[in-house]
């Protein structure tokens, strides 16, 4: 279940529906030539926890999943090694503070991560209100994202 938020969360970073969530586990060599370059080069001195190749709509990605410094780091590769989008595990002092005000008003911050997609970053966190967990989206400048 855990992996299915992950994969929920990066599919709704990038813009992918809710049927990619049928992750497969693959091994680096089942990957083209460009994607093992790019997995050669991001996986230097960090621990690999996983790699994965998602479709939606006939295009197929690859979910490189590693754990950096002790926290995750997630990495959304195309075909030809592009990385797509990175999701990482941020401490809740370094989100810009209209961001983190938006997100507390939502409940108990447990955990956040940014998420940068062409360039633009943007925050996703796990919340707890009312003994509920929810995961909430929110751009720099603390406008909610759908």
């Amino acid at each position: 279940m855990k992996l299915q938020a992950q994969a929920l969360l990066v599919c709704a970073s990038v813009g992918i529906g809710p049927s990619a969530l049928a992750d497969k586990p693959i091994q680096k060599k089942d990957t083209p030539a460009a994607v093992q370059r790019t997995i050669d080069e991001q996986s230097k001195g960090v621990t690999v926890r996983g790699l994965f190749t998602e479709t939606e709509g006939g295009k197929t990605h690859y979910e490189l999943e590693l754990t950096v410094s002790g926290h995750s780091k997630d990495l959304l590769i195309d075909p030809a090694g592009k990385i797509v989008s990175v999701e990482e595990e941020i401490p809740l002092a370094s989100v810009p503070q209209a961001a983190r005000a938006t997100l507390e008003k939502r409940g108990t911050i447990l955990k956040v991560e940014s998420v940068t997609k062409d360039g633009v970053v943007s925050y996703e966190a796990k919340v707890e209100s009312a003994g509920k967990k929810s995961e909430v989206a929110v751009t720099a400048e603390g406008v909610v994202k759908k």
